[in-house]
């Protein structure tokens, strides 16, 4: 099944639009090449490759951020190997694989056997991070509270996990959230660390102690539950959410290009079949609406915003639909930099800090721009590990310590809005 010019994730030999029957897809043999164009051609040889055949864009998104001098990571099918490799040549283009054989990869990402239980050092299934967020937050009542802010497309409870010591008052707090784009696995695996590690080091870390004492988080485990299940069920590559529109074949929107942020202007496909489909309005996903809402609903004690991607080692701040630099440009950036330098003293990961547009490429309808807007003022997106061997598909044995890394990283910026609340 080829859908020429649709972009990636509807037709990855799914056909479950009218039997309801899932098919998981087949990605045996297919590659991952990173391009470096180097001149105009070779920009507009990756795009019009676009064009004619059924091209996944992992790094940029899409082929209309392609330009020249940025690495361009993309996902060949098989099928169109030999082809893509002999235009890649004919034209001089330098490319590397990165990649060999995606189900491959794929597989070696599970390491060791799965376990029937939650476990921080794994993938886990959506089922299992449902029961995990029941147990987290009844075995620490004293210091978590849960909150179902409403339902996705497909019905699936979202619930926010508030951690903190109890109060009479309200308090300020940092909201975060992992897994906008389903297949970016290590962010869910994040924000459960992140649990975890506030959990068992309040009392002792006084850092954390202090935090929770004086401030809420916010925490969502995970964004776009459609997608992250129909990662782990169907099609690992899946990105989008899952919603579906009668009279249109193609499902799901990028839930980060629908937020009310420069909407749809830039860095953003109104082709619904597009991987950076920016959906039929703002706020048109429910996931997204949802956590708008409660953003909304809470505007008065929400200081900090941090939302976690994989991937490309960036610590990322507004703006991104504009080049225009935010008012509080400077002070983003020192704390940005404060942060990577604290991520970086752990194993010596490198992060680059910056705003979005300028850093990666123009992208609206972002949930930190979105967020910055409202008046949070520290409003930061994570591209976790690594900058492309691996890519989505980031080994098990790469989550530990990129936790503990990116642990560092929040909990420096965390400290920073405790001590500069407005």
């Amino acid at each position: 099944m080829l859908c020429r010019g649709q972009g990636t994730g509807d037709c990855h030999g799914i056909r479950d639009d009218t039997s309801g029957i899932r098919e998981v897809v087949e990605i045996s043999n297919e590659k991952v090449f990173r391009l470096k164009p180097v001149l105009d051609e070779h920009v507009t040889l990756i795009k019009e490759l676009a064009k004619d055949i059924e091209v996944d864009f992992w790094r940029p998104e899409s082929p209309e951020l392609v330009t020249i001098d940025i690495d361009v990571d993309i996902r060949v099918p098989a099928m169109y190997l030999d082809m893509v490799h002999t235009i890649l040549q004919q034209n001089d283009m330098e490319h590397v694989i990165l990649i060999d054989d995606l189900q491959t990869a794929v597989e070696a990402q599970a390491q060791g056997p799965t376990p029937r239980a939650h476990s921080y050092t794994k993938y886990n299934s959506w089922d299992k991070i449902q029961s995990w967020i029941s147990s987290i937050a009844s075995s620490n009542s004293n210091l978590i509270s849960k909150q179902v802010i409403g339902n996705t497309y497909e019905g699936r409870p979202m619930t926010i996990l508030k951690l903190g010591r109890k109060s009479s008052s309200r308090k300020p707090a940092i909201f975060m959230d992992c897994g906008i784009h389903a297949r970016e696995w290590i962010s869910p695996a994040f924000c459960q660390w992140f649990v975890k590690e506030a959990m068992s080091t309040y009392g002792q870390d006084s850092q954390m102690t202090s935090l929770l004492n004086e401030m809420d988080v916010f925490v969502l485990p995970v964004f776009n539950i459609d997608g992250y299940d129909y990662t782990h069920k169907s099609n690992r590559m899946w990105r989008k959410t899952r919603s579906r529109k009668s009279g249109s074949s193609c499902i799901g929107t990028d839930p980060n290009r629908n937020f009310n942020a420069g909407w749809c202007t830039t860095g953003a496909s109104s082709n619904p079949c597009s991987d950076t489909f920016c959906g039929y309005s703002p706020e048109s996903e429910i996931e997204v609406k949802n956590v708008a809402d409660f953003i909304r609903r809470n505007k008065s004690i929400i200081k900090a915003y941090i939302t976690v991607h994989s991937y490309s080692q960036l610590l990322l701040f507004p703006y991104s639909y504009t080049f225009e630099l935010a008012a509080t440009h400077s002070e983003l950036l020192k704390v940005a930099e404060g942060a990577s330098a604290a991520l970086r003293s752990l194993y010596g990961t490198r992060y680059t800090s910056g705003p979005g547009a300028a850093t990666i490429y123009p992208a609206a309808g972002g949930s930190d721009d979105w967020a910055y807007d409202l008046g949070v003022k520290y409003s930061y997106t994570f591209e976790l590990r690594d900058t492309g061997r691996y890519g989505f598909l980031l080994p098990e044995s790469q989550i530990k310590p990129t936790c503990e890394e990116t642990m560092l990283a929040v909990k420096y910026i965390a400290a920073y809005v405790q001590k500069n609340l407005y």
